[in-house]
């Protein structure tokens, strides 16, 4: 069925003054859906608008991408395009964008004032089409780079990042084959990851490329690169024997900022001979969002790596300050048993006892320590810090007054990291004095000044140069500081050859409640 027979005779009228409307009208149907009575109707709407001209004969040839191609033949050209071009048949090429792009060939059989009309109205018309056509694919396309940034945005595990992008920029763009070059500091391409082919395929290629070639050149310059047949490229190095055929390829640098880390290669262009240049653009959009996700991956791995080594160093402090000291204290306790065997049987019997005592608790605390429940201190930190002072200070000759009056100010108001970090800061600080200090007496304080912890340990020892850099193994001092820095807090530590040590903690605490008015 024609277009003017569907057309109500009030419009049909108007189609027939004004033909380049319903041309107009049939291309945007057209440019909706291409189907077959889509092209009958476009074909009467340039049928029509020939006519109206007066010209004899006229062919359109449309091949303007994004638009479906299609032909329309009309009067002495109805059949077909003239091989050649006489008095009366002229060949026009029409174009848009101002001749940048090339919608279609016509050859018109007319006079130079009827063919120029035709050209011009069809021109027309048909520049109209290929810009809605466009706009059309732009936020089509603008659309997929959304969906693609977000997917490769969302993932954070470097791996699945490299190859989420790779997938994503071969659908982005209609490639059959993609790959992601990641490039090392001298150039070379150091891992190779792809898409849109097997696996076992992959392994029948062989070693993944080095950098050769065009792939070569994309990297020393830094530009992007469109080839319509590769094999033919003057730069190409040819393919290993299994590597599937490949034609049409575009090739897009990726960077980090300024940093270029690696490219894109697409082949393959699906739907078309070559990769447009709307195809490399998008792509560079592309490229700009895949940097940033890998930054992100890869800023993501390295604090999961730097979380694994604060981890190992929280696990040697906590063994060094916790569970090593209170071994160390039972063989300190042990050590005059020899002596007293003979001296005090009964009193070394005692030692024996508490000693073994003391193990089983420690190897409690180990239990505990693996499944990361924390060294197995009671809630109440007077209580915890009580029970730390009797145990470091068994079997020593060293008087320790233990001042933990304070403590109810403090319990609750400590966060249970900062709690667990002042306990393991007085079980090591207490160690020293017992096993360095050669002290006789020493205190161990604890109060609230405000929204702060203080917690104290001072012996009149024999002191220490405290601005001399401990030896190798020696953390104590160290640990004493991070354990501090852990939790927002700081440490002092005074101390002079011949006048003791003091060791000043303080740690924030949660602001007290004010009395209700």
């Amino acid at each position: 069925m024609s277009a003017e027979a569907s057309t109500p005779p009030g419009q049909r009228e108007v189609a027939r003054r004004f033909p380049v409307f319903a041309l107009l009208d049939a291309l945007d149907a057209w440019l909706r859906l291409p189907d077959a009575e889509r092209r009958v109707a476009l074909v009467d709407a340039v049928r029509s608008m020939v006519a109206a001209t007066g010209a004899r004969g006229a062919y359109l040839e449309v091949a303007a991408y994004p638009m479906a191609p299609f032909t329309a033949g009309y009067g002495s050209l109805e059949a077909g395009a003239p091989e050649g071009v006489s008095a009366d048949i002229t060949a026009y090429e029409l174009t848009a964008d101002e001749g940048r792009v090339q919608l279609a060939r016509v050859w018109i059989d007319a006079g130079s004032e009827a063919a120029a009309l035709v050209v011009r109205m069809v021109e027309l018309a048909l520049s109209a089409a290929w810009s809605r056509a466009e706009v059309g694919r732009a936020n089509r396309r603008l659309g997929v780079l959304d969906e693609a940034t977000r997917a490769i945005s969302a993932e954070l595990d470097l791996d699945r990042v490299l190859q989420l992008i790779v997938d994503q920029v071969r659908l982005l763009v209609g490639a059959q084959y993609a790959a992601l070059g990641i490039v090392e500091a001298r150039g070379m391409i150091e891992r190779f990851i792809t898409s849109g082919i097997t696996a076992e395929a992959r392994a029948r290629i062989g070693a993944p490329p080095r950098g050769r070639g065009v792939l070569g050149t994309i990297i020393r310059e830094g530009l992007s690169l469109r080839i319509p047949d590769i094999g033919r490229h003057p730069e190409s190095y040819g393919f290993p024997p299994e590597h599937p055929p490949m034609r049409s390829f575009l090739g897009v640098p990726v960077r980090i900022g300024a940093q270029p880390i690696g490219n894109f290669y697409l082949t393959e262009k699906q739907g078309a001979s070559e990769f447009s240049a709307a195809d490399q653009e998008l792509v560079e959009m592309f490229a700009r969002h895949a940097g940033i996700a890998i930054q992100n991956a890869r800023l993501h791995q390295q604090v999961q790596e730097l979380a694994i080594v604060d981890e190992r160093l929280r696990i040697s402090r906590d063994l060094h300050d916790g569970i090593i000291q209170a071994i160390y204290a039972v063989a300190l306790s042990l050590e005059d048993v020899p002596e007293l065997v003979d001296e005090d049987r009964a009193d070394a019997i005692a030692r024996v006892d508490r000693a073994i005592d003391r193990l089983n608790t420690t190897i409690t605390d180990i239990r505990t320590f693996i499944v990361g429940l924390g060294p197995g201190i009671g809630t109440s930190v007077g209580d915890a810090l009580a029970a730390i002072a009797t145990e470091v200070t068994a079997g020593t000759r060293l008087e320790l007054r233990v001042d933990v009056s304070g403590a109810d100010e403090v319990d609750g108001r400590l966060s249970p990291q900062a709690t667990h970090e002042l306990i393991q800061i007085a079980r090591e600080a207490l160690s020293n004095v017992a096993r360095h200090s050669g002290a006789d007496r020493a205190t161990l304080s604890l109060h609230a000044d405000g929204d702060v912890a203080v917690l104290r340990v001072a012996d009149e020892g024999r002191g220490f140069d405290a601005l001399l850099r401990p030896g190798a193994g020696h953390f104590g001092l160290a640990n004493l500081h991070d354990r501090a820095a852990a939790v927002g807090g700081d440490l002092q530590i005074d101390s002079e050859r011949g006048r003791g040590t003091r060791i000043i903690v303080r740690l924030p605490l949660t602001p007290s409640e004010s009395p209700t008015q």
